[in-house]
């Protein structure tokens, strides 16, 4: 049996290429699930570990009840995004303007969320680079091992800490209402959770910000 002319070529955390390049290779390789290209370099993760995989879990189920109740919101996660240049895949996002471009979203979400379980170095370097220079407005890393939630707000073009109140909550600043008690996400309550995610829904500011969304997607 003779070989095809030409094989497909590999993805290799480290090569640089163009986003055009990098997504030709990406079509020949229908079994590479997980590649990022940020600022021209390839980034290809590790295997997902259990603990990745449920805080990712955590934080898509919390961020969903939000999504599903909330008009005009776009969410998802491990989704390649077409963003200045790169093909970033972030763990979970949130986004009321978001664009397709052939198969892909494209521009930036609101909000973009990274469990920082082995990416680390990538996640506080280039994709936080990348995501600052794109205006994506929010940017939360979950860090598993130290058990750190830093939630940045984009200020003046560069990111700032968002703080959590008296009561260990983190407040969104473009989506009002979405509340995370960090206490009960390390303890895995999901009860507590929900819990006060409802408590932030109720506010009169979620309640305007609904009502303006649905008014823009309104027939």
């Amino acid at each position: 049996m003779s070989l095809p002319s030409t094989l497909p070529l590999s993805l290799i955390t480290g090569e640089r290429m163009t986003r055009e390049e990098f997504l030709r290779r990406w079509e020949d390789l229908p079994g590479l699930k997980h590649a990022e290209l940020i600022e021209g370099v390839v980034h290809v993760p590790s295997p997902v570990s259990a603990d990745h995989g449920h805080f990712d879990d955590l934080m898509s189920g919390w961020l969903a009840h939000y999504r599903w109740v909330t008009p005009g919101c776009q969410g998802g996660h491990n989704t390649t995004w077409l963003m200045s240049g790169s093909a970033p895949q972030p763990d979970v996002f949130l986004s009321t303007s978001s664009r397709i471009e052939g198969k892909f979203h494209a521009g930036a979400p609101e909000l973009a969320i990274e469990i920082c379980v082995t990416s680390t170095e990538v996640d506080f370097g280039p994709k936080l680079a990348l995501y600052q220079l794109a205006g994506v407005q929010e940017y939360i890393t979950v860090e598993t091992l130290g058990k750190r939630i830093i939630w940045r707000e984009l200020k003046d073009g560069s990111y700032k800490p968002i703080q959590s109140g008296f009561d260990g909550v983190l407040r969104s600043r473009a989506f009002p209402g979405l509340w995370l008690n960090v206490a009960a996400f390390w303890a895995d309550d999901k009860s507590a959770l929900l819990a006060t995610l409802k408590s932030g829904m109720e506010t009169p500011e979620y309640r305007e910000f609904a009502a303006r969304l649905q008014s823009k997607t309104a027939p």
